[in-house]
């Protein structure tokens, strides 16, 4: 099975994490015997991007959710470190400002969201709206079952 279709998630169904392998390498042993594959993907990646930013007329929006030290900082490290930086960005979501608690829950999102051409990171995201206040019962079930709708129509 290739490495792209063991994580792919259709449209509809659900992620089960427990039947995701944690110590999944592809086969590698180590970083050194996967790196002719990372550089590949490395350059795959810059001539991508190049394209997305050359055509201008999609984005690319990739949201990691994970918690303190699960990896986020890496992934951003290695994927961006691919790519020209004046097509890329991170905007990272910590506790909402005043400002943004005033707003609805997805204002901050769509002032982050990537323009055409651009490809931007969310580190956490609007998917904290939903986690947090539901772990710490922060607002009702009413309101953060309802947001998960929102955020897949975002």
């Amino acid at each position: 099975m290739k490495t792209m279709e063991r994580f792919k998630v259709a449209p509809g169904s659900k992620v089960r994490l427990k039947k995701m392998d944690p110590a999944f390498t592809d086969g590698h042993k180590s970083h050194k015997s996967a790196a002719d594959e990372i550089a590949h993907y490395q350059q795959k990646l810059r001539e991508l991007q190049d394209l997305l930013y050359a055509e201008h007329g999609h984005s690319l929006l990739i949201c990691l959710q994970a918690m303190d030290t699960g990896g986020k900082d890496g992934v951003i490290n290695h994927v961006l470190g691919a790519m020209n930086p004046q097509g890329c960005r991170v905007a990272a979501f910590k506790q909402p400002s005043p400002l943004e608690a005033s707003h609805d829950f997805l204002w901050r999102a769509h002032k982050a969201a990537p323009a055409r051409g651009e490809v931007v990171i969310f580190n956490r995201s609007h998917y904290e709206d939903v986690l947090i206040v539901r772990v710490h019962n922060l607002v009702p079930k009413a309101i953060w079952s309802r947001r998960y709708d929102e955020i897949n129509d975002f």
